[in-house]
C-alpha cells in the first residue's frame, strides 16, 4: 500500500517540509534510506544521516535545526515527538500486515467451542471443548488452545503457543510464537525415600488485558487459584513465571529472569535482564532491579532501586563496588604498613 506524505502528515499532525504529494510504500532506517521509504529520526547520533539519506520521507522533530540543506527528493514531517509518531506507524503498519481472517483447513475446532466474529484460525491450530474466543482474534497456525479457555477481543496468538486447559486471556493481548501459559508449576513434596511426590497443579492462569508475552515464555499454572499477570504487563522472550505468582499492572520484565512461586510483584515496576526473585515474597510497587540481580527477601520500599546479588539499594551497592574493586590496591597498602611495621 502506497501513502503520501499528506496523508502520513494528517495522521500524525504533522507539518510537511517538501512535497506534500511524494509517496512511500516501505520503512527503512534512516541511514539505509532509498527511494520510496519512509523513516525517522529521534536520536541526534544519527543526525548527519538526515542530509545525505534516500528515504523520500522522514519524521522529525519540530525541534530540529538542520544546518545545511537536505536532498531535494526527501520530505520531511516535523512533529512533537518523532519517535512516538514512528511508533504509531509502525503499529499501523503491523495491523495492515497482519489482517487476516478465516479459518483454514486443516485446523481442528470443537463443536462445543465459541469463535467470535473476523477471527482468524490458522492451520493445523487446535481449539479444544468449550473454549470461547472473542472478535477479532488470531491464533496462528500450530496453536493450541485447550478445554475451557477463555480468549477476549483483538487477541493475538502467534504460531506454536500452547494454551493449557481453564486459562482465560484478556482482549488485546499478544503472545508470541512458542510460548506456553498453564503448564504444571513446579510442584513436588519430598518423601521419606528420598523420592519427590508430584503435587496436582489444579490452578489456572488468568492474563488480564493489553499484556504482551514474548516467545518461548512459560507460565506456570497455580496449585489452587491463579497465577496473574494484571493490565499491561510485558514480559520479554524466555521468561519464567512459577505458580502462583501475581504480576502487577504495567510491570516489565526483560529476557532470561525468572520469578518464583507465590511472589506478589507490585505496579509499575521494571526487572532487567536475568533477574532471579525467590518465591513467596512481596515486591512494592515501582520497584526497579538491575540486570543479573539476585532478589532473596522482600523489597518493602516502593521505588526502590537494588542492585547486586543478593540484591541491595543501588547506593549503598554503588559505595560497595568502589570498594570491591579497590581491594587489591588496599591489600597492597595494608602490606605495606605491615612491612614497616616490621
Amino acid at each position: 500500500m502506497e501513502f503520501s506524505a499528506s496523508q502520513i502528515a494528517q495522521l500524525l499532525g504533522g507539518v510537511i517540509e517538501g512535497n506534500e504529494l511524494v509517496t512511500v510504500s516501505n520503512l527503512s532506517k534512516i541511514e539505509e534510506g532509498v527511494i520510496g521509504t519512509l523513516s525517522f529520526l529521534a536520536n541526534p547520533k544519527y543526525t548527519n544521516h538526515i542530509y545525505d539519506t534516500n528515504a523520500s520521507i522522514v519524521i522529525v522533530n519540530k525541534s530540529l535545526v538542520l544546518e545545511r540543506p537536505i536532498k531535494s527528493t526527501c520530505t520531511l514531517i516535523r512533529v512533537d515527538d518523532s519517535y512516538a509518531s514512528f511508533a504509531k506507524l509502525l503499529e499501523m503498519y503491523n495491523q495492515v500486515k497482519g489482517e487476516k481472517t478465516g479459518i483454514e483447513d486443516p485446523s481442528f475446532i470443537s463443536k462445543s467451542a465459541t469463535i467470535g466474529t473476523d477471527c482468524y484460525v490458522g492451520a493445523f491450530a487446535y481449539i479444544g471443548n468449550n473454549v470461547k474466543v472473542g472478535n477479532n482474534t488470531k491464533i496462528y497456525p500450530h496453536v493450541y488452545v485447550g478445554d475451557n479457555c477463555v480468549i477476549g477481543d483483538n487477541t493475538t496468538l502467534f504460531s506454536g503457543v500452547k494454551i493449557y486447559h481453564e486459562c482465560k486471556i484478556g482482549s488485546s493481548v499478544v503472545v508470541h510464537a512458542s510460548t506456553v501459559i498453564g503448564s504444571d508449576g513446579f510442584g513436588f513434596a519430598p518423601q521419606d525415600g528420598k523420592e519427590f511426590a508430584k503435587v496436582p497443579q489444579i490452578g489456572n492462569v488468568v492474563i488480564e488485558d493489553n499484556v504482551e508475552i514474548g516467545s518461548n515464555c512459560s507460565i506456570d499454572r497455580a496449585t489452587l487459584g491463579s497465577t496473574i499477570l494484571r493490565k499491561g504487563v510485558k514480559l520479554d522472550n524466555l521468561v519464567q513465571i512459577a505458580h502462583n505468582v501475581e504480576i502487577g499492572d504495567n510491570t516489565v520484565i526483560a529476557g532470561l529472569s525468572g520469578v518464583a512461586g507465590s511472589t506478589k510483584v507490585g505496579k509499575n515496576c521494571m526487572i532487567a535482564a536475568q533477574v532471579g526473585i525467590v518465591g513467596h515474597i512481596k515486591i512494592a510497587d515501582g520497584v526497579k532491579i538491575a540486570g543479573q540481580a539476585g532478589v532473596g527477601s522482600a523489597i518493602e520500599k516502593e521505588n526502590e532501586i537494588v542492585q547486586g546479588s543478593p540484591a541491595f539499594s543501588l547506593g549503598d551497592f554503588r559505595r560497595s563496588y568502589v570498594l570491591f574493586r579497590n581491594l587489591p590496591k588496599l591489600n597492597d597498602r595494608i602490606k605495606d604498613i605491615e612491612n614497616k611495621l616490621k
